[in-house]
């Protein structure tokens, strides 16, 4: 399942965002990637030592808990540290990869899902769409700033190549509560049809039924 919610910083967070970077210091990607992901990732990640740095992940992470999209998505249980990465022009993106199964060290962390937050509009930069493989075939992302793009974390993807401007991002990953994608996507589907007949019809003994149906599916699933 690929989700793709809108408006996760508003523009005062953008900004905000965009001025810490702009006088953060960045490193090589290839630095944090793995051994095989290395040989095809061109681009710059902030050094999370820079000033700044540090308090922007943790206001971050603070608006994807949350965000209602975001939590009905991804249940998550952990988020990885966010990475801070720009890709200039003539940078050659991150070619095809799939993400490391198990991220950090103490505590570790399962990615099950990854995401990129897009802090930059679509017109800053020509190229630069985040391109995933799936068995419907390939899907490109550009969107709008303040977005973000949530996909399964096992899915080959890459980054194209910056023509022009520079290509600003956020990306990180998920430990789900649930770790099996399908069933995440039924208590998505689920869950969200839930909250829409709230909203139309408040609470009725149809919401009461799937509430139900809802947390005992997340009691039989949920690995805490």
């Amino acid at each position: 399942m690929i989700v793709v919610i809108a408006n996760v910083l508003s523009e005062s967070d953008l900004q905000e965002s965009k001025s810490v970077l702009a006088s953060a210091s960045f490193i090589h990607g290839r630095e944090t990637a793995g051994w095989h992901a290395a040989l095809v990732k061109d681009n710059l990640q902030a050094d999370p030592q820079a000033l700044g740095v540090r308090a922007l992940q943790q206001r971050i992470a603070s608006l994807l808990h949350a965000n209602a999209l975001f939590a009905l998505a991804a249940r998550p249980r952990a988020l990885s540290p966010l990475l801070f990465s720009r890709t200039a022009a003539g940078m050659g993106g991150y070619g095809s990869h799939v993400d490391d199964a198990v991220m950090g060290r103490e505590p570790a962390l399962r990615s099950d899902l990854s995401f990129t937050l897009f802090l930059g509009t679509p017109g800053e930069y020509q190229g630069g769409e985040l391109v995933i493989e799936s068995s419907a075939g390939e899907q490109a992302f550009k969107p709008e700033a303040g977005s973000l793009v949530l996909y399964p974390a096992s899915s080959l993807h890459r980054v194209e190549q910056v023509r022009a401007g520079d290509r600003l991002v956020a990306v990180g990953w998920v430990q789900s509560l649930v770790r099996d994608p399908a069933q995440r996507e039924l208590l998505f589907t689920l869950d969200s049809a839930r909250r829409a007949l709230f909203e139309r019809e408040g609470k009725s003994p149809e919401f009461d039924q799937i509430s139900l149906c809802v947390a005992n599916l997340m009691r039989m699933w949920a690995e805490l």
